[in-house]
């Protein structure tokens, strides 16, 4: 088939969508002809399944959590792989929306380029459910994942040219056009025909905002929400966001394999620690949500998981080692100050990394000036 899709063949136009299942499937006959340019195995679609790998736990336990919140509902039991199943029934779907809807725009524009079809899609659609409800309509996933491909990626050249993580302009998409799909108590669990009275799962973090007669953490205990549930994930929130145990369990793979960076994964959870003293310093009263310790916050809400897997993102992140620090701890500070100075939006941590992927950039610019000005001083001695 490969001469239909050539230069001067038939299908000429359509070469990208071929190349696409060509290196997919076969290893391609080039060759370097002069000098050594490769140095391992090692390319960016098998990047990208490492990334994959290292979400794949929190990915299982999330539709596990899917359907055992739907049983829960009802007042039922059932088994694991019950869970599982009715949980994929859910999640399986928005992922195929991810990946053919985005697929089509990155065909499409490959097509127009006459470029290649490059591999980001396939950490995008793979993000994009896991940071969702998973009652999230599938029009509306379709029009986000268009929005987040294409302002998101495509408009700045592509993938490995984004400022933004496309993900998390997907996700941003859908919380301001539809936030009653993506916001409140009920988008959080599939429930069926016969709801339990007695059965009213707020997320963690609208439960602690709620208040008590007791400490922030007495009543967030009261309402089902001990530490080791929070960390474990049994509870209501996006499909791949409530295991922290997970998710760091993939960070720590991430980080051995060395795709992602430790210093942004270990500055964020600085960063937070940070603010949640500075918060708890500030608590008018025990109760107020000010006052939840810094270990809470990093188990609620998409703490864990932006930290690992979206403040990491190699395109939008800071690239100078420094500036990896810098640009971590202010995604943990910023998360945590959103969560603690604005009821109306108590997950912080979508804004942050969108901020700071914006001034990711600036920060990287003022610590190589700083760099070429300090070996300038030093050889002009």
């Amino acid at each position: 088939m490969k001469n239909l899709f050539d230069k001067g063949g038939k299908f000429e136009k359509f070469y990208p969508i071929y190349e696409m299942f060509e290196t997919m499937l076969f290893v391609r006959p080039d060759r370097t002809k002069s000098g050594a340019h490769l140095r391992d195995h090692f390319d960016i679609k098998r990047l990208m399944a490492f990334v994959l790998i290292g979400c794949f736990p929190a990915f299982i336990f999330g539709m596990y959590n899917v359907g055992y919140q739907h049983y829960v509902s009802q007042g039922l039991s059932a088994s694991a792989i019950s869970y599982i199943l009715k949980g994929a029934g859910y999640v399986i779907p928005i992922m195929l929306v991810c990946y053919i809807v985005g697929g089509f725009w990155e065909i499409l524009f490959a097509i127009i380029r006459e470029e290649e079809v490059n591999e980001g899609l396939f950490v995008t659609g793979f993000l994009v459910p896991l940071i969702v409800p998973a009652s999230i309509p599938l029009w509306q996933v379709a029009v986000a994942i268009s929005f987040g491909v294409i302002l998101g990626k495509e408009v700045f050249g592509g993938t490995g040219m984004n400022i933004f993580n496309p993900a998390l302009v997907t996700r941003a998409f859908l919380f301001f056009a539809y936030p009653a799909a993506i916001s409140g108590n009920k988008v959080w669990t599939i429930f069926g025909d016969k709801v339990v009275d007695s059965y009213t799962k707020a997320t963690p973090l609208a439960a602690a905002l709620d208040g008590g007669s007791g400490s922030v953490v007495q009543n967030l205990t009261e309402k089902g929400y001990t530490f080791k549930k929070l960390l474990l994930g049994l509870h209501p929130g996006s499909v791949g966001e409530t295991s922290a145990l997970l998710i760091i369990l993939g960070g720590i793979f991430l980080i051995i394999t060395g795709i992602a960076s430790w210093r942004i994964m270990v500055s964020v959870f600085a960063g937070g620690f940070a603010m949640a003293l500075i918060l708890n310093l500030l608590a008018p009263s025990q109760s107020s949500f000010l006052a939840l310790p810094f270990y809470y916050h990093f188990v609620m809400g998409g703490f864990a998981f932006g930290a690992v897997f979206m403040a990491t993102d190699p395109v939008s992140a800071s690239q100078t080692e420094t500036g990896k620090y810098i640009y971590g701890f202010l995604i943990g500070f910023l998360a945590v100050m959103v969560r603690g100075l604005n009821p109306a939006y108590p997950e912080g941590m979508m804004l942050a990394i969108l901020f700071m992927n914006a001034f990711a950039p600036l920060i990287d610019n003022i610590i190589v000036s700083r760099n070429i000005k300090r070996r300038l001083s030093r050889a002009s001695n």
